[in-house]
C-alpha cells in the first residue's frame, strides 16, 4: 500500500533530519510519496534529493500565506496513494510507524478511520524520551471562545495495543484512507489557531471516525526551535503582501462563525452525520463554552452515531461550463477546481474535484462550452453543480453553479 505524507515546511532545519528518519524508520521505504510545501530563505538546505519518490513546492517564505495554506497546497500533490499522512516538519519516528498505523487503522474496524494524537515531544538537542501513547483532552477556552487542546499521556492504552475513540484532532499526525484529500480539503484562507477543531467536525461529520492510536507512533519537537517562525517573518517591518497578524485575525473570524453558525461546503460540514452529533459525541458545546469532564480528562467517548445511510445509486452527470465565464490568463496550469454535486435543497451529495490533466485537456476543446463528466453515487439525484476553479498558485477564483444534467444508471 502506499503512503502520501504532506508535510509543509517553513524554513525549519530539522525538515531533512525528519524526512530521513521517516525513511529509515518506515517498514515500507518504497510505498512513501513525500509532497512538500518547502518554504524557505537563501542558501536553506534543499530537500529535492531526499527520496525518490518526492514532489515538492519551492517558494520563497515571502510567498507564504500561512500553515493550513501550505498545507492546503501539499494536498495538490495527492495523486491517489492508498493513505495519507499529514506531519509537521519536526518528528522522529517509532520503528516500522507505518505499519503501526495501518494496523491500528485496520484494527478499528472503522470504514473511514482517522488516527490522530500529538505526539510526545522530543529535544533535538537531547536524548529521545521513552515510547508512550498519547491522547488530547480538551484543556480551556479562549477568550474568543476558541478551544485549546493538550497531549495527555496514556500508558494504560499500551496493555491492548488498540486504537482508542478520539474527541479532537492533531494536525501534526493524521493518517486516514486516501480519499480523505477530496473528502474534507484543507481551507486555504485558515492561518493557524482554530486548525485542528474544525478539522475534526468537518472529518466526523464527513463520516471519519477519530482514533488514537494505541501504540507509540512518533515524537514531535519540543521546545519549539529558534528559527523564524511564519509570524516572526510576516510583519510590516518586512514589506509582506499580508502581515501574520491580519491574516489571523481573519482567520480567526471565520473559525468563529464556523463553531457558532456551522454551514456545509467545500470547506464546511459534511453530510453523513450533524454538527449537533459531533457535539454530543465529543462532550462539547461551542456557544456555551463548555466541555464535559470526559473531554478535559481526554477519556474516550462512547461510539459515534452511524453515518446517514440510505439507498446509494449511480448517477451520471454532465456539467456544461461557459468557456467565456473561464477566460482567464490565471486558470493556466491551475491546481485543481473543486467541483460538487448538490441536491434540491443545496446539500452536498458527492465531490469529484477537476485535476490538472483533465483540466488542460477540458481547456484545450474548442467551441462555447466545456463539459465535464462524473459519475457519482448518491442516494438522491443531483439537482445542481459547483465548480470553484484554483489557479496554479492554489488561490480560490470565482465560483460558477449550475442546473445538473443526470440521469441513474445503476
Amino acid at each position: 500500500m502506499t503512503i502520501f505524507v504532506s508535510i509543509a515546511a517553513y524554513r525549519d532545519p530539522d525538515l531533512i533530519p525528519t524526512i530521513r528518519d521517516c525513511v529509515a524508520k518506515a517498514r515500507w521505504p518504497d510505498a512513501l510519496r513525500f509532497g512538500l510545501c518547502w518554504q524557505h530563505g537563501p542558501g536553506e538546505a534543499n530537500p529535492s534529493g531526499l527520496h525518490g519518490r518526492l514532489r515538492l513546492i519551492d517558494m520563497p517564505w515571502q510567498e507564504s500565506g500561512g500553515a493550513c495554506w501550505a498545507r492546503a497546497r501539499c494536498m495538490t500533490l495527492y495523486d491517489g496513494e492508498d493513505w495519507f499522512l499529514q506531519l509537521d516538519s519536526h518528528h522522529r519516528f517509532a520503528q516500522d510507524w507505518d505499519a503501526t498505523l495501518i494496523a491500528q487503522a485496520e484494527r478499528s474496524g472503522a470504514a473511514r478511520p482517522v488516527l490522530t494524537t500529538y505526539g510526545r515531544p522530543f529535544d533535538p538537542a537531547a536524548p529521545l524520551p521513552g515510547p508512550m501513547a498519547t491522547g488530547i483532552a480538551l484543556h480551556s477556552f479562549r477568550r474568543d471562545g476558541l478551544p485549546v487542546a493538550q497531549c495527555v499521556e496514556q500508558p494504560d492504552w499500551a496493555v491492548s495495543g488498540a486504537p482508542v475513540r478520539a474527541r479532537l484532532l492533531s494536525a501534526h499526525l493524521l493518517f486516514a484512507p486516501g480519499r480523505f484529500v477530496a473528502d474534507v480539503p484543507y481551507d486555504p484562507e485558515l492561518y493557524f489557531q482554530g486548525e485542528e477543531i474544525t478539522l475534526a467536525i468537518r472529518a466526523f461529520t464527513h463520516g471519519y471516525d477519530l482514533f488514537h492510536p494505541g501504540a507509540h507512533v512518533l515524537w514531535h519537537q519540543e521546545p519549539r526551535r529558534k528559527t523564524p517562525l511564519h509570524w516572526d517573518d510576516h510583519v510590516a517591518a518586512q514589506y509582506v503582501a499580508v502581515t501574520a497578524q491580519a491574516r489571523d485575525a481573519a482567520s480567526i473570524g471565520k473559525v468563529r462563525r464556523f463553531l457558532l453558525d456551522p454551514e456545509t461546503g467545500p470547506f464546511g460540514c459534511g453530510t453523513a452525520r450533524r454538527f449537533i452529533d459531533y457535539e454530543a459525541y465529543a462532550g462539547i458545546r461551542f456557544r456555551q463554552r463548555y466541555a464535559s469532564p470526559g473531554a478535559r480528562r481526554g477519556d474516550p467517548p462512547a461510539a459515534p452515531p452511524a453515518p446517514v445511510s440510505g439507498e446509494v445509486r449511480t448517477w451520471a452527470v454532465q456539467i456544461r461550463l461557459n468557456r467565456a465565464a473561464l477566460d482567464d490568463p490565471a486558470l493556466d496550469r491551475p491546481s485543481f477546481w473543486y467541483v460538487g454535486l448538490h441536491d434540491a435543497e443545496n446539500v452536498e451529495l458527492a465531490r469529484a474535484d477537476a485535476r490538472p490533466a483533465e483540466i488542460s485537456a477540458a481547456l484545450a476543446r474548442g467551441g462555447g462550452e466545456i463539459v465535464l463528466e462524473r459519475r457519482v453515487q448518491a442516494p438522491r439525484p443531483p439537482q445542481s453543480w459547483t465548480v470553484w476553479p484554483t489557479d496554479r498558485q492554489g488561490r480560490w477564483l470565482a465560483k460558477l453553479s449550475g442546473r445538473a444534467d443526470a440521469r441513474c444508471v445503476a
